[in-house]
């Protein structure tokens, strides 16, 4: 199960995930940053307990953006590492 909790103060949109997080939500994760275009945006992952490799090439590109990454698991953050190398 995928869910997107999406909320904002002080200017600052953040989306929570949880769940398993695979490629076929990334539709609706990039449509969920586009309405926060121009805000601040978190990505808190705290609650996600799977993701794939292109979920991960996501995140990547999210952090080149701008968007922060908030709670991110220990294993989602050294499998970035990898995927930036």
């Amino acid at each position: 199960m995928f869910k997107i909790t999406r909320s904002t103060r002080s200017g600052t949109t953040t989306l929570a995930l949880s769940g398993r997080v695979a490629s076929e939500h990334l539709t609706d994760l990039r449509g969920y940053l586009e309405e926060a275009r121009g805000h601040g945006v978190v990505i808190d992952l705290g609650e996600v307990n799977l993701v794939d490799v292109d979920v991960v090439q996501f995140l990547v590109e999210c952090q080149r953006r701008g968007v922060r990454l908030a709670r991110c698991p220990v294993y989602v953050r050294k499998w970035m590492v990898r995927e930036k190398g």
